[in-house]
């Protein structure tokens, strides 16, 4: 995945302009793989897209 579509696909979810599924088909990964670059990165994962599974903790 280029690092450039990756960093323009976070930044438009941060800024409420695509969806998460939307973010990452633009950077050319999963909705799961996106939510976890978004929380590694301390970004939460909006309600509306709640709907990708939480990292489970032990």
């Amino acid at each position: 995945m280029p690092l450039q579509s990756l960093a323009t696909a976070l930044t438009l979810y941060r800024g409420t302009s695509l969806t998460l599924e939307q973010a990452a088909t633009h950077a050319g990964i999963t909705a799961d793989e996106l939510a976890a670059q978004l929380r590694s990165q301390g970004v939460p994962v909006r309600e509306d897209d709640r709907s990708a599974p939480e990292p489970i903790s032990d």
